[in-house]
């Protein structure tokens, strides 16, 4: 049988640190506004329909939303981590210091000697969990933090480093529960995921891209997937030189729609989480910034980067309708569910070519952004 490709959380929500509800997918996050809607937001009409995570590093804007109550969890990537490193803010240079001196106690590494690379690692890891250490203290919800994205290929390599960023935050008194490991979404990664799950560590498959990519995750049990609707999109108009799409034909809108529908037919408890936004009308159409967002409310879950987010405080709340339905999509699914094998999985990945190019694109951007970082930490030994 072919599988059918198109190119192209359960989370939690804590109103105190001892009560914790679990967010099954087309929950509502939040409990309704009684406010009419000339008195709301976009914003909170979205966060009454979709559970809402911020694509943020920055510790004020963070907190800033967080205040709003209308964001559940941060999400964090090597480029925010990278950024955190070269900050300069007094805050963001402690997190640097405590994370170069910890690599240094736990590796045996002597001041003014050759920094090895296990040192490095150790201390680019810290980084990330002193910054989502500091975020799950805004956030009522879950952290995604990354494992080093140059283990994309690595499955062991990835479960190990995982398991030792659990450990930091364990150390530091943060829950595993509070705590999502975003792994690359190549078929190494997804299957690093399938051994952390079944250890209760969850995970985050990140850079999807494709139906491919969304099933096996789904079939690896893994706990959220964060497919990118917005660089999907990309690919389609530089292969068709068409410069804007209608919302609701964006070829990265149908994608996110065609996983979301599988994972509900089906049954699988993996959450659909799209992340990295375009405008589909085109960046000239005023507006077209959240067409997106709009096209896809009702998904289980979205993270958004702040100045969307401020985007959508601005808009009325009359233009917010649901447009994904648990119930509706799993109805409209046509895709087959059988189990994929490695060597299934790269059969049909070589015929994904919007898939191959935009994972490699993303792996290859963290990873300049990863080694940007060593760069700088390099400077602190």
């Amino acid at each position: 049988m072919k599988f059918p490709l198109l190119t192209t959380f359960t989370t939690f929500t804590l109103h105190h640190s001892a009560s914790i509800v679990a967010f099954t997918p087309g929950m509502s996050p939040r409990p309704k506004s009684s406010s009419t809607s000339l008195q709301i937001s976009a914003l909170e009409s979205l966060a009454d329909i979709t559970t809402l995570s911020i694509d943020s590093g920055d510790i004020d804007t963070v907190t800033r939303y967080a205040k709003t109550g209308l964001i559940t969890d941060a999400t964090t990537n090597p480029l925010f981590v990278s950024q955190a490193g070269a900050n300069g803010d007094a805050r963001y240079e402690a997190m640097v210091a405590e994370a170069v001196s910890y690599a240094k106690q736990t590796t045996c590494s002597e001041d003014g000697c050759p920094v090895p690379e296990d040192t490095l690692n150790v201390a680019v890891d810290r980084l990330a969990v002193n910054l989502g250490k500091e975020l799950v203290g805004l956030v009522p919800g879950r952290v995604s933090t990354e494992v080093d994205i140059r283990l994309s290929y690595d499955t062991q390599g990835s479960v190990e480093r995982a398991r030792s960023i659990i450990a930091m935050y364990e150390e530091m008194g943060v829950s595993k529960d509070r705590i999502l490991i975003k792994l690359a979404g190549t078929w190494e990664g997804i299957q690093a995921a399938k051994i952390l799950e079944a250890e209760g560590i969850q995970c985050n498959i990140t850079l999807v891209f494709s139906f491919l990519q969304a099933a096996a995750a789904a079939q690896a049990k893994a706990y959220l997937i964060s497919p990118f609707p917005g660089r999907i999109l990309d690919w389609h108009k530089k292969q068709s030189g068409q410069t804007g799409y209608a919302p609701d034909a964006d070829p990265g809108v149908l994608a996110v729609k065609r996983m979301y529908a599988y994972f509900r037919k089906y049954g699988y408890d993996t959450i659909c989480m799209p992340a990295s936004w375009r405008p589909s009308r085109g960046a000239d159409v005023e507006g077209s910034d959240l067409d997106e967002i709009l096209a896809l409310a009702g998904v289980d879950e979205m993270t958004i980067p702040p100045p969307l987010l401020d985007s959508l405080s601005a808009l009325e709340s009359s233009l917010v309708e649901r447009k994904c339905s648990a119930k509706a999509e799993a109805a409209s699914c046509n895709d087959p569910d059988f189990t994929l094998t490695e060597e299934s999985y790269a059969l049909y990945w070589d015929t994904d070519v919007c898939g191959q190019e935009k994972l490699k694109e993303g792996i290859d951007a963290f990873t300049t952004e990863t080694e940007n970082l060593i760069k700088i930490l390099i400077e602190k030994f």
